[in-house]
């Protein structure tokens, strides 16, 4: 059975699902961002039981529907600007990559998500790549010009503009100053009206 799970972002919390669900009992054959597969034994499965552990943890069931397609883009956005999954050609937009994963009309998912995170998926994705930008000048492996077009920035300039929006400084300032303000992935969403 799968379970959906609101607030995974991360390595770590994929750890932290899979050891909240083993410490109460079920049989975890795979968890990813934002799903858990259990076993079940026969028995009926205790929402509450699993809703109280990884609530605990910062986390919950997803059990509306709107709520899993809210959930799935994000992390659709998350593993393609933060984990390099790959499965976005460098040639496709964001919106008909979403189209293509989630199965539903842009303009849906699109008014679906800012009714309910109150924000859009346009700036969702600025924010993930403004921080993803971050990470990247602290690491300081790559170069603005790599950085951008790693993050499918049309050039540098359109990056640090949006950088210098979301940021109040440039990139080349924020590396400068050395300035370690990221955010954690989870923690993104809040900060996207700043957009």
């Amino acid at each position: 059975m799968q379970l959906l799970i609101k607030n995974m972002v991360c390595n770590r919390c994929v750890r932290v699902v899979k050891e909240e669900l083993e410490k109460i009992g079920f049989s975890v054959s795979k968890v990813e961002l934002g799903i858990a597969t259990i076993h079940l034994t026969g028995d009926a499965i205790q929402y509450d039981l699993i809703q109280n552990a990884l609530n605990k943890e910062g986390f919950e069931l997803i059990e509306d529907h709107k709520t899993s397609i809210i959930e799935r883009i994000k992390h659709l956005i998350i593993n393609e600007i933060h984990h390099n999954k790959g499965e976005k050609p460098a040639s496709q937009n964001f919106s008909d990559f979403l189209v293509r994963k989630i199965g539903y009309e842009y303009s849906y998912l699109s008014n679906l998500f800012s009714s309910l995170e109150k924000t859009t998926i346009e700036k969702y994705i600025i924010a993930q790549k403004i921080e993803r930008t971050k990470a990247l000048l602290l690491n300081g492996e790559l170069s603005l010009s790599e950085i951008a077009w790693s993050l499918d920035y049309s050039s540098v300039a359109h990056l640090s503009n949006q950088f210098k929006q979301v940021e109040g400084i440039s990139p080349t300032e924020f590396k400068r100053n050395n300035q370690n303000t990221r955010l954690s992935i989870d923690a993104v969403k809040n900060h996207v009206s700043l957009v």
